[in-house]
């Protein structure tokens, strides 16, 4: 139909009060691209356990709803899901099941899934240990596992699953925002690398406030936000993503979402309570809210779970409210599957480890036998499971690509993947389609290495190239797709002339 034949069909149309269909008939011959959203309740019950630690916790009090939240993008040809659990961690298991039952229900492909959590440690029992896993092993070593270690508690991971797959099938069927705007902010001062070199020569985690052998942060942090909105037709904000870089360790206490809670609280303070978040951690293992060079006591956890999300969230309104909408086309997928060894502890240390498990944690010190008795699970893990399948996703939605791992990704990482990236907005995600524990830089393993997370346990243990086979399987991702347009306003009128009132000469009288 050309423009002018429109135009005369408009009149006829208004004259005739048929203005609606003609306009609707027009808008359904173009294609647009539509972003749905949804959310759902997966808070756990008073008395589950805590995850986030190697022990048992158990939870008392709840401070705030922890969610399954989701966005479905289409581009008319394309539909891609990017969820957001609040939980610890997400096993390759659950995604699994997930993923399959999203496809049967409501047909999207399950390549297109992105299945993420926000690594809450506030959270219900999605993890460490699955009941089962262990049945294998000796019964000491299952004594170990199931009544010594953090555990997932079945009936809620079917509770959590059957929530994924509602909160995505009702995004698929929400049509209400027709156009998207993107960009990036910084969240400056809220977020800090955990690790530092020391005089010792190495490096440690978290050696606390005023230690006088602390030389310089072993590794940078990342304060960029990067945030999508979907905008419905009256220009209302139904949903958007949020990618921040920051351990959700501040915890508020009692059950909760953890720092992100106070995220969503801002963004539904300006652009309403109906308003989804979805949530994306980026590459975060080295990178908390904890202040290790601060000359002052640190924030108690309410206040520093209100800094961090407070801050965050404006910097996502800031984003949201500065830029254009428009159309995010094209949307697309795509994923590969790495092969990764496991690390295996040496045959004397297994064997330590296992006659100082046998004595008390008090005897021995609690930390010693805590990390005794990983050593144990972990070689009884690999007699299972000595290589993890770990996939790296890419999901593109027009100019933004998520490029997701499935670790505790140290922030260099999520760097080296956004300098590679041909995209304007890169947002790396981590814990995401499955967990396989830390994954530090190969300089963490070196001279000057060490702290927590380059510890060897059942959780973590990946060999030390993994953390850049991921990048570069990123990357790659990346590169093999086209960026689309970032919307912007309409380009101003070509200068006719300078405003009449204001070209004129002081008056002084």
């Amino acid at each position: 139909m050309t423009a002018s034949v429109f135009r005369l069909i408009t009149i006829f149309s208004i004259l005739m009060g048929q203005v609606q269909f003609v306009a609707a008939q027009e808008s359904e011959s173009e294609p647009k691209a539509i972003a749905g959203f949804a959310e759902r309740d997966i808070t756990p019950d008073i008395g589950m356990e805590r995850p986030g630690g190697y022990g048992k916790i158990f939870h008392k009090s709840v401070h705030d709803p922890c969610k399954v939240r989701a966005a479905v993008f289409t581009d008319g040809d394309n539909r891609v899901a990017i969820v957001s659990v609040d939980a610890l961690l997400v096993r390759r298991q659950l995604v699994l099941g997930a993923r399959k039952r999203i496809t049967e229900k409501c047909g999207i492909n399950a390549g297109a899934i992105l299945i993420h959590a926000t690594h809450s440690h506030s959270s219900g029992p999605t993890g460490m240990i699955y009941p089962g896993e262990y049945d294998h092993a000796s019964e000491f070593v299952q004594e170990l596992a199931y009544e010594k270690s953090s555990n997932a508690n079945l009936d809620y991971l079917k509770h959590v699953e059957d929530q994924i797959v509602a909160a995505v099938c009702e995004a698929a069927g929400d049509k209400r925002a027709n156009q998207c705007s993107v960009g990036k902010g910084r969240a400056e001062g809220v977020a800090f690398n955990r690790r530092f070199y020391m005089t010792s020569g190495l490096t440690h985690t978290h050696p606390r406030p005023g230690n006088p052998a602390i030389i310089e942060p072993a590794g940078p942090t990342d304060p960029e936000v990067g945030v999508i909105g979907a905008w419905d037709t009256e220009g209302n904000l139904t949903g958007c993503i949020v990618n921040f870089v920051c351990h959700a360790t501040a915890s508020p206490g009692g059950i909760s979402a953890n720092y992100i809670y106070y995220v969503e609280q801002v963004i539904r303070g300006v652009f309403g309570e109906d308003v989804v978040v979805v949530f994306l951690a980026g590459a975060s293992g080295d990178v908390t809210q904890v202040e290790n060079q601060t000359k002052f006591v640190g924030r108690k956890p309410e206040q520093s779970s209100r800094y961090v999300g407070g801050t965050v969230g404006a910097e996502a309104v800031k984003v949201l409210l500065r830029e254009e909408p428009g159309q995010l086309t094209p949307v697309a997928h795509s994923s590969k599957i790495l092969k990764i060894e496991r690390r295996a502890p040496r045959p004397e240390r297994v064997a330590a480890s296992l006659e100082l498990t046998k004595k008390q944690p008090a005897e021995v010190g609690a930390t010693e036998w805590a990390f005794s008795k990983e050593i144990v699970l972990l070689d009884a893990r690999l007699s299972k499971e000595p290589i993890a399948e770990v996939e790296v996703q890419a999901i593109q939605v027009g100019p933004v690509v998520m490029l997701t791992d499935p670790a505790e990704f140290f922030c260099q990482f999520g760097l080296d993947i956004k300098a590679g990236s041909p995209f304007p907005l890169t947002f790396p995600v981590s814990l995401a389609n499955g967990c396989v524990g830390y994954v530090p830089t190969e300089e963490a393993f070196g001279s000057r290495g060490g702290g927590y997370e380059t510890r060897l346990s059942s959780y973590s243990n990946l060999e030390i190239t993994a953390g850049q086979q991921m990048v570069d399987a990123a990357i790659e991702l990346a590169n093999q797709m086209k960026p689309g347009a970032v919307p912007t306003r309409e380009p101003a009128a070509k200068f006719t002339a300078s405003w009449t009132y204001g070209a004129v000469p002081p008056e002084l009288d």
